[in-house]
C-alpha cells in the first residue's frame, strides 16, 4: 500500500499554483471546496454542539474560515464569526468570501473582550474553529493565541475545537511551538495531504482529516 503523501508547506502552495495556472480551477474555487469539506468535517464530529465561534484571520486561511462560517450557517447552526485584520487587506478570493459571510451575519473584531462577551446560551456544546493562519504561520503567536486559549479554558462544557489546516502557534513543517502554549486542538483538518506537523505527531491526540479539494499530486 503506497503511503499518503505529506507535502510542506511550499510543495502545498506550488501544487495549488499548478492547477490555478493550468487554467482547471480558480482560487476561489479551492477556497469553496476547503471551506465545505472542513464544514462537513466539523460537523460530522460535533456531536450535540450546533454553535460555532470562528475565528478568522487576515489571509486565505481566514478565507477558508469564513466559507466555512457560511456553510455551517446554511446548515442550521448559530454561527459567531471574530476576525483579525483590516478586512480591506484581505487577499481576492478571502475578500470575497468575506463578502458574502458579511450578507448573512456580522463579523467581530478577535479580542478577549470581545469573544468572553459572545450572547452564547450557557451550559451549550460550542465549537470554536481556528482559521487564524494555518500553514502559513511563522513569526512568534504569543499574543494572537491568548485571547482564544484563556476562553476555551474558562467555558464549560469545555468547547471542541477544529482547526483549519493546523492549530495556531505550531510551525507546519517542523512542528515548533510559535506560542508559549499553542491553540488547544481535537481536530485538524488539512487539504490534500496532510503536513509534517501532523505527519510527526506534534499535535498530540488531535484527529487530523485531509478534505480532497480536487488536486492532483
Amino acid at each position: 500500500m503506497r503511503a499518503a503523501p505529506v507535502l510542506t508547506a511550499a510543495e502545498m502552495r506550488a501544487c495549488e499554483a499548478r492547477a490555478m495556472a493550468s487554467g482547471a480551477v480558480s482560487g476561489r474555487a479551492l477556497m469553496e471546496r476547503a471551506g465545505r469539506g472542513a464544514a462537513e468535517a466539523i460537523a460530522a464530529r460535533a456531536g450535540a454542539a450546533r454553535i460555532a465561534v470562528i475565528l478568522c484571520g487576515p489571509g486565505n486561511n481566514g478565507g477558508d474560515g469564513y466559507v466555512i462560517a457560511r456553510h455551517l450557517r446554511e446548515a442550521g447552526w448559530e454561527v459567531h464569526v471574530c476576525a483579525m485584520g483590516d478586512p480591506a487587506r484581505l487577499p481576492p478570493d478571502a475578500a470575497a468570501n468575506h463578502a458574502a459571510w458579511s450578507a448573512m451575519g456580522p463579523v467581530h473584531p478577535y479580542t478577549a473582550e470581545v469573544i468572553a462577551g459572545l450572547d452564547l446560551p450557557e451550559d451549550a456544546p460550542v465549537v470554536l474553529v481556528d482559521a487564524l493562519f494555518g500553514i502559513g504561520q511563522r513569526a512568534p503567536l504569543y499574543a494572537v493565541v491568548a485571547p482564544a486559549r484563556d476562553w476555551i479554558a474558562a467555558r464549560a462544557p469545555r468547547p471542541f475545537v477544529a482547526a483549519v489546516d493546523l492549530p495556531t502557534g505550531y510551525d507546519a513543517d517542523t512542528g515548533a511551538a510559535l506560542a508559549d502554549t499553542p491553540m488547544p486542538c481535537d481536530l485538524a483538518v488539512t487539504f490534500h495531504a496532510r503536513k509534517p506537523v501532523h505527519a510527526m505527531g506534534a499535535l498530540g491526540a488531535a484527529e487530523i482529516a485531509v478534505v480532497d479539494i480536487g488536486l492532483s499530486s
